[in-house]
């Protein structure tokens, strides 16, 4: 049997068994920041573009969600659904308005544009300003099934994850994530060859924005209120520690980076600010030591010693002189 299918089946069987033995809304709190590190992944990892403002998207798809459920009847899967393409909608945007710009001057426009949609949205009454939107229901599922207690909910979250995580695996092993990882690496070149390098960034910043967007819909789901804290630049700040730590460009890295950090604030929590030292300092041991992240340094460790088993030993290649000499 094919390994990764092995790897596969046991993953799932483990992420099905997992709520009998762990707080179900802490491993759903894992699923949501896993597509939002995957999200981001997208467009730094796999096309070179650093965005500061990733959490608009985030938390603007969390209030449209809430929003949803709130003033309609419409099932729950329909209005995470709602939510993403509000956020896709919103990034085709602010693509349209920033994608021309490169480097440091992209980063800025997005933190720009993200303190904007923060301000419009602590205006707006139905976001509730400071206090956030409170009481989000959980409509049945499908009109039909209801979903109110976390330990159905959590399958919700985990289906809809499954899909996200293997619709981020085709773009990124299809021929537009290879000319995503071209431009990344020498966009003129790629120019030179006749594709419009702009128009592939905007699809890939638009696609990015809805896996953020779905993210930010499922977490709303999850702990029934949002808040500007969704929407703010530490959480943009995090997603982007939550990538460099498992694998910038890697397909699990940031899912791991996202389980660690979620992880890690759970277990701290009672500490207050000293978690965020502790971010500070992983981060910083990472930049350092372990500059491809975790997921980055054991992918290029096993193909490094996959390199030397196959490299023929020194005996053999001075042997193989002599026995032709003796012949």
């Amino acid at each position: 049997m094919n390994p990764k299918l092995i790897i596969i089946l046991v993953a799932a069987a483990l992420a099905i068994a997992a709520p009998f033995f762990v707080y179900p809304v802490l491993l759903m709190t894992i699923l949501c920041f896993v597509i939002f590190a995957c999200s981001f992944n997208l467009l730094l990892g796999y096309t070179g573009l650093l965005c500061f403002g990733h959490a608009m998207f985030f938390g603007g798809a969390a209030y449209i969600t809430g929003q949803i459920l709130k003033t309609t009847s419409i099932s729950v899967e329909v209005a995470i659904l709602c939510g993403a393409l509000a956020a896709g909608l919103l990034g085709l945007v602010i693509g349209q308005l920033s994608i021309r710009r490169q480097g440091i001057q992209f980063a800025m426009i997005t933190l720009a544009f993200s303190q904007l949609v923060y301000f419009v949205l602590l205006q707006m009454e139905f976001t509730g300003g400071e206090n956030g939107m409170q009481g989000i229901p959980r409509n049945p599922l499908f009109g039909l099934v209801e979903v109110r207690d976390s330990f159905s909910f959590y399958y919700v979250i985990l289906a809809l994850s499954a899909v996200a995580v293997f619709a981020f695996y085709r773009i990124v092993h299809s021929p537009f994530g290879e000319v995503l990882k071209a431009i990344r690496d020498n966009e003129a070149r790629v120019e030179s060859l006749g594709f419009d390098p702009e128009k592939f960034k905007l699809v890939a910043f638009t696609l990015s924005a809805t896996m953020a967007g779905l993210a930010g819909a499922m977490k709303a789901t999850v702990f029934q209120f949002a808040t500007l804290t969704d929407l703010s630049w530490p959480v943009s700040g995090e997603v982007i520690l939550m990538t460099l730590l498992g694998g910038l460009g890697t397909l699990t890295g940031p899912m791991f980076g996202a389980a660690i950090i979620i992880l890690m604030n759970d277990h701290l929590a009672g500490f207050g600010e000293w978690a965020l030292i502790g971010q500070g300092v992983i981060l910083l041991v990472v930049i350092v030591l372990f500059r491809r992240g975790f997921v980055g340094e054991i992918g290029a460790l096993m193909k490094y010693l996959a390199r030397r088993g196959k490299k023929p030993s020194a005996a053999l290649v001075t042997a193989k002189p002599v026995v032709e000499q003796s012949r």
